[in-house]
């Protein structure tokens, strides 16, 4: 019989295979070269490649690769492309039918009048067929006065290189005859002057000769000591040229004058080097080859009346402001302001999940929980927090760090799931809550038996939940963090972290106390509550999962638990004779809940994610997809230079958008701002970008530390010159109508 079983088996797996060979003879399997054509030739400075693509076929745009030998080449620039979920890549942009990349050739072969160029690419065929990756060549004719200006190019490098003053020769004009037309030497033609605005602004001036220019896209900053931190320089802007060397690019005459914000790692008197790459030619003569020069430069005494922003462009973000209070204000009025505002995020949904933590811990005391000890415990879970709060805050700021993200990978969020749940199946009875035997003798010394091991529990579970279930980032906390990362100033900065956990802490102190006092001693009613806990400590942990499992999964587990909610509740239990109103709210309860779950498994089965509307797939309400802004996903910062040039020649305002899948004030800022036609309105003339940060991987981390962000959600926006717009970030969930106002102001 087994030997029958597995002759079945084979059988089924040969027919399997033998349906699938003839389902792909059928579909007439072409070459790469068949569905995928192209052409190159040389447009200007650029490197043009027209692909055909043939019907049911696609190409992904990050599969491209261009390389040259002996050249040099850009950052290519495609066309929009479409969004693919792909089964071998994931989430891609591809192309379909005929697109053209354009590359920038930077550098042409010397003395060559050809170019050799190599390609990469890798497509699919809809029907499910990737091919592996293709590689490509082409051989292109350069134009005459391209390989001119290369040679030209060349002389002019080996000239500057010897140490020569003067470059004669060049153009065809002698062998050593100086000139009245002759190029100066480049320190004579930029001449640059560095000075500060502020303590966190430098000012470099240039001084540029007549007949000459200088390369925006050239400029390229750094400390070589470390000793600071640069942001992004802000350009003034500039004039449009047609170069020999790069094509249309932004040029400067005369004089320009760049801004250069900065962080330190100390409020001291800092003596500090910046050192500066530019690039500049003489019109209708030579290039010179990029250059650096280091500029010495004394940076005042940081104050707590220096400005976080320049005097000219006041703070207007609520993170901008809370930055000033810091740095402006006394110590007392500081935190007395960051107390209130944490007492106003305590009722945010990102720190109420701390409500049944704490509520759990003082049930779990059982009927000898006292008001006096409700309280002791309450104030050991918020000074647990305020502690962390306090010295990690102030550790990651000071490092750069980010320590929302850091705090959100898979690992740390699905142990506290775990730990939720464990902690529910206490409240349901399962196993009593306590610390091991021999760790209570060993805390016994400290206090009476069992007090001092709850306190210090208490606490250090207090000290989890300000780390992992408040990691929203809010303006109050990112301020503080600003100000620690920008001045250096620790002390300050960890003060208002510390008035910020004890005011989010109050209510919590509060809510715990009266806790002890309202829970009965003994009773069902003490089961009833320490169920209810329960429950709400396993929807906490289907609210920390919800960050890394899909959306339908959420939905079956929600599900899941509303109808267990539902049948614990009383659902299916017959009333009594007369109904006490006790049970009959118990079976109200359950009946909705069971409706609640049913909803919930029906729209999980019909691919709904979400838990607010598990109908709107059936009910065929899709609104809210059809009313995403229309973003571009970017990865990297050349992914964002890319996009930010093609806005600036397009004179464009930008926006970027910080998100990830674990932050829940982003899936707020979709769901509820991003969705008003309003914001569409006042964003239609804007490029729209969003940088996806889940993964926390190197790009991301580079791409948060380019703009100096601690977390997501953050938005910048940026004007049609391509500078970022001062003092108008958001960060943290903004209401549509605020956002409105917002907008009007950073984008006008």
């Amino acid at each position: 019989m087994k030997a029958q079983g597995h002759i079945s088996h084979l059988m089924l797996l040969a027919c399997a295979l033998l349906t699938c060979l003839t389902a792909y003879a059928a579909r007439d399997v072409k070459r790469p070269e068949e569905v995928f054509q192209y052409t190159v030739r040389m447009d200007g400075d650029d490197i043009l490649i027209n692909w055909i693509i043939a019907d049911g076929y696609y190409l992904y745009r990050d599969k491209m690769r261009f390389s040259a030998k002996d050249a040099e080449l850009g950052t290519p620039v495609y066309p929009a492309g479409e969004i693919h979920s792909d089964e071998f890549f994931g989430e891609q942009i591809i192309f379909r039918g005929s697109i053209d990349a354009r590359v920038p050739l930077l550098r042409a072969p010397e003395n060559s009048t050809r170019l050799e160029l190599l390609i990469r690419s890798q497509g699919c065929a809809d029907y499910g067929l990737c091919y592996p990756p293709q590689d490509w060549s082409a051989s292109i004719d350069l134009p005459i006065n391209r390989s001119k200006a290369a040679a030209k190019l060349s002389a002019a490098q080996a000239a500057l290189a010897g140490g020569k003053n003067s470059l004669p020769g060049i153009l065809g004009g002698g062998s050593g005859t100086k000139r009245s037309d002759e190029p100066l030497p480049q320190e004579l033609a930029f001449v640059p002057t560095l000075s500060t605005a502020d303590p966190f602004t430098l000012l470099l001036h240039w001084d540029i000769e007549p007949g000459y220019y200088l390369y925006r896209q050239n400029f390229a900053f750094s400390n070589p000591g470390n000793e600071i931190q640069l942001g992004t320089a802000q350009f003034p802007a500039g004039v449009m040229e047609v170069d020999a060397e790069f094509g249309e690019t932004e040029v400067y005459f005369d004089a320009v004058d760049i801004r250069i914000p900065l962080s330190r790692a100390t409020p001291d008197p800092l003596a500090v080097e910046l050192a500066v790459t530019y690039q500049g030619c003489k019109v209708d003569s030579i290039c010179y080859p990029p250059n650096t020069v280091l500029l010495p430069i004394d940076l005042p005494q940081a104050t707590a009346n220096s400005a976080v922003e320049a005097p000219d462009s006041p703070p207007v973000s609520e993170q901008d402001r809370l930055a000033g209070v810091i740095t402006d204000a006394g110590l007392i009025t500081i935190m007395l302001i960051f107390a209130g505002l944490g007492l106003l995020l305590a009722f945010t949904p990102c720190c109420l999940p701390m409500v049944p933590i704490l509520s759990g811990i003082i049930a779990g005391q059982g009927s000898n929980v006292t008001t006096r000890k409700a309280f002791a415990l309450s104030v050991s879970y918020v000074l647990g927090m305020a502690f962390t709060y306090t010295a990690a805050g102030a550790l990651f700021g000071a490092a750069g760090g980010q320590i929302q993200a850091a705090l959100q990978t898979p690992l740390i969020i699905s142990s506290v799931a775990v730990l939720f749940v464990v902690l529910s199946l206490a409240m349901f009875g399962v196993y009593e809550l306590q610390l091991p035997a021999a760790l209570q003798t060993r805390l016994a010394a400290l206090g009476n038996k069992g007090k001092a091991g709850s306190f210090i529990g208490t606490a250090i579970m207090g000290a989890v939940s300000a780390l992992v279930v408040s990691a929203c980032v809010a303006p109050p906390l990112v301020a503080a963090l600003a100000v620690i990362a920008q001045t250096g100033d620790v002390a300050r900065g960890a003060f208002a972290l510390f008035s910020l956990s004890i005011g989010m802490g109050i209510p919590l102190i509060i809510f715990g106390t009266s806790a002890g006092k309202l829970l009965p001693k003994a009773g069902s009613w003490m089961n009833t509550v320490k169920g209810v806990f329960g429950f709400m400590l396993l929807g906490l942990a289907i609210w920390m999962l919800d960050r890394i499992l899909p959306g339908t999964v959420i939905m079956l587990l929600a599900a899941g638990l509303a109808l267990f909610a539902g049948v614990w509740a009383g659902a299916f239990v017959a009333l009594g004779k007369p109904s006490s109103k006790r049970e009959l709210a118990g079976k109200v309860t359950g009946v909705a809940l069971i409706v609640y779950g049913i909803a919930l498994l029906t729209g999980a089965l019909s691919g709904s994610t979400s838990i607010l509307q598990p109908l709107n797939r059936i009910t065929g309400n899709q609104a809210a997809h059809e009313a995403e802004l229309p973003f571009t996903r970017i990865k990297t910062v050349a992914d964002f230079d890319t996009a930010l040039a093609q806005a600036t020649a397009n004179k464009q305002t930008l926006m970027l958008d910080f998100y990830a899948d674990w932050c829940v004030s982003c899936k707020e800022m979709e769901a509820f701002t991003f969705t008003d036609q309003r914001v569409h309105a006042a964003l239609a003339n804007s490029v729209l970008l969003q940088a996806d940060v889940t993964a926390n991987d190197a790009a991301d981390k580079a791409l948060l530390e380019r703009f100096g962000i601690y977390g997501p959600p953050t938005i910048i926006f940026f004007d049609r010159e391509g500078n970022e717009i001062p003092g108008r970030r958001v960060i943290g969930y903004m209401n549509s109508s605020d956002f409105i106002e917002h907008l009007n102001y950073a984008l006008r």
